[in-house]
């Protein structure tokens, strides 16, 4: 199910693109897992569609799909999870940059970023 959930999303994604911007469409799975110490916690596997733009210096992203949560030792579960952000040049080398994002489920938890980055 959830592999033609992310197949269907795709092709979506790349259906509505106009087709001077087919490279913004993507694919992001991603597995993420935290360890306090030596106590492993768990880690989520993220299975992301998105698309991206820009112009300039300008550069943004909006991207989600289905979560499986894996906390160890307890059953998993899958939610959703979405995330939002962008850029902007503020010089040749360096840019700020900064991120939503959002997982539903009963409680509904979200973080954020705020950066720079320095390219060199």
């Amino acid at each position: 199910m959830i592999k033609s959930f992310v197949i269907g999303a795709a092709a979506t994604a790349v259906a509505l693109a106009p087709a001077s911007a087919l490279a913004g469409p993507y694919l992001n799975p991603e597995f993420n897992g935290t360890t306090v110490g030596d106590n492993y916690l768990g880690g989520s596997l993220n299975l992301d569609v998105g698309y991206e733009g820009g112009e300039g210096a300008y550069s943004y992203f909006i991207q989600g799909g289905p979560v499986i949560l894996m906390p160890n030792g307890v059953d998993s579960e899958v939610e959703f999870a979405g995330k939002f952000g962008g850029s902007v040049a503020v010089a040749e080398s360096v840019s700020v940059y900064g991120e939503l994002s959002g997982v539903s489920g009963d409680d509904f938890s979200w973080g954020s970023k705020l950066g720079l980055k320095y390219g060199f």
